[in-house]
């Protein structure tokens, strides 16, 4: 049985295998699907003018992924304190009661609602064969994500472990954040111009995410009874045509 009501904050596949196709998007720009949802998408708009200015400086490509500085450790800790902000707003707009003091035990409920660890992101123009991020791929097999671990060493010492603020973990943050951006929004930017433009590009069945820059590819593996199945325009005009999924009852 799949889900005939969205839930908030949550972009999933449709039965039909899509995900935006026939003006059905329209529900995650409706106001009672995420509380400004703009702050967040900015949020991220911004790291990755920062990423632009980095690549100058240091080249995307394998041979660099272990290269690291003081700016490259700002910027990590800018995008996992996003990625905090993101999972904190999908939990609490659910009513996740737990409303202090989460960590990533509660985080990583989410991704049995989004699917984060099937999303892909790929870097354009990069030099190697490690183009293709999975930033939260490692829960699969349930170990700990390497740049959030990364994010709290270094934040907490990061004398001792300053070269964990390294141009790998920064990029697999921001891809990370970007996925959790595109599980709830899909490609929408909520800047002040019509909404899902950001389609096209090469062949690689992979979309052009939030801002333009990397590629990303949404899950296709979502079990039948997890998919969208409705019509939002016979539910848009309710009271509140979303739903709130029980994240309490997620062990």
């Amino acid at each position: 049985m799949s889900v005939n009501k969205p839930f908030r904050r949550t972009c999933r596949q449709f039965t039909d295998g899509h995900y935006t196709e026939g003006g059905r998007w329209q529900y995650m720009i409706h106001e009672k699907y995420a509380e400004a949802p703009e702050h967040y998408v900015r949020g991220f708009l911004l790291l990755l003018k920062d990423l632009y200015k980095l690549f100058d400086y240091v080249e995307p490509a394998d041979k660099n992924l272990n290269c690291y500085s003081y700016r490259i450790h700002a910027m990590l800790l800018r995008a996992c304190v996003e990625v905090e902000a993101n999972c904190k707003a999908i939990l609490k707009e659910n009513g996740y009661k737990k409303d202090s003091d989460m960590n990533m035990g509660d985080y990583k409920k989410i991704n049995k609602t989004h699917q984060l660890s099937s999303y892909k992101v790929k870097i354009p123009n990069w030099s190697g064969q490690l183009s293709v991020r999975e930033p939260f791929s490692d829960w699969l097999s349930g170990e700990s994500l390497p740049w959030y671990k990364a994010y709290n060493l270094t934040k907490h010492d990061r004398h001792k472990a300053f070269e964990e603020a390294n141009f790998e973990h920064l990029l697999d943050a921001s891809c990370g954040l970007l996925v959790l951006l595109s599980s709830q929004f899909e490609t929408n930017d909520f800047l002040p111009r019509n909404t899902l433009l950001a389609v096209g590009g090469p062949n690689d069945g992979m979309k052009s995410g939030i801002g333009g820059f990397f590629r990303v590819g949404f899950p296709v593996d979502w079990p039948d009874n997890m998919k969208y199945d409705f019509d939002w325009d016979l539910i848009k005009n309710d009271t509140d045509p979303f739903d709130n999924f029980d994240y309490d009852s997620i062990p």
